[in-house]
């Protein structure tokens, strides 16, 4: 048995734990996370030229 043959079986867990869809989660929008990270750049830019 080589020592590469543990890879697989130690991330099936992993695999398993992200795959699953949990109810109780927070779901948010990826268009909501764009427009927040745009609108603090902005944000950003104006206290930059303010200060």
């Amino acid at each position: 048995m080589s020592s590469d043959s543990g890879g697989l079986m130690s991330s099936a867990g992993l695999v398993r734990y992200f795959d699953a869809e949990d109810q109780n989660m927070i779901r948010i929008d990826p268009r909501t996370i764009v427009a927040f990270g745009a609108l603090f750049g902005v944000l950003v830019l104006v206290l930059n030229t303010l200060i």
